[in-house]
Order: structure tokens, then C-alpha cells, then sequence
């Protein structure tokens, strides 16, 4: 999720640095790329500091990302089966639940 955050905002940044030949558009004034990047450094420590304002957010958020996990991991589980029943072709020289026979080696006397 991180990621995305930062490939949003590096990816907003290229479009703030590249001319279009127009103003903000809107009839806002064109932002630089030194006020966006003012503006995206105060948002992100604001967002930080929410678990020492907030800790309860930062527990249920906590909770949220481990339940996704657990539901992503077991839908992953369950897809594999589904396409292994579909796709997948037993191979015959795997026996499960057998022993190879031993292979016979030379006696030292």
C-alpha cells in the first residue's frame, strides 16, 4: 500500500514539474514543485503522528491489515487448489507416502 502512496506522489510530482502550456486550471494558481513537495512533507508527518494522537486508529488499522492477510492468504490457498484440480496432471513417478526401494551398493570386505 505504501507503494502506491509513493508512486502516486512521485507520479504527481513528474505531472507538477512538466509543462502544459496552461495555469492550474480551475482558476487556482499553478502550484510549484517545491510547495508540492513542502505540502506532501507536512502531510505525511501529520499522518505519522496519528498514532500518538489517536492510538486506537492505529490498533484497529493494525488489526485490518493482519485480517487481510489472513483472508488473502487463504484465498490464494483456495485458488491454487481450484486451478490444480483444473489444470494440474498427476505425475506417476511420485508416490506419496512410499519409500523409493534402495538402490543396491557395493559390499566393501
Amino acid at each position: 500500500m505504501f507503494f502506491l502512496i509513493r508512486t502516486a506522489f512521485w507520479f504527481s510530482l513528474v505531472l507538477l514539474i512538466m509543462p502544459f502550456g496552461g495555469t492550474g486550471g480551475g482558476g487556482n494558481e499553478a502550484v510549484s514543485p517545491i510547495q508540492a513537495m513542502f505540502a506532501a512533507r507536512e502531510a505525511v508527518s501529520d499522518v505519522s503522528g496519528i498514532c500518538e494522537r489517536k492510538p486506537d486508529v492505529c490498533e484497529i488499522g493494525k488489526s485490518a491489515f493482519q485480517t487481510i492477510g489472513v483472508r488473502a492468504r487463504e484465498s490464494a490457498r483456495i485458488a491454487y487448489e481450484l486451478l490444480d484440480q483444473q489444470f494440474g496432471e498427476p505425475d506417476p513417478s511420485i508416490q506419496t507416502g512410499s519409500i523409493p526401494a534402495a538402490i543396491d551398493a557395493p559390499t566393501v570386505n
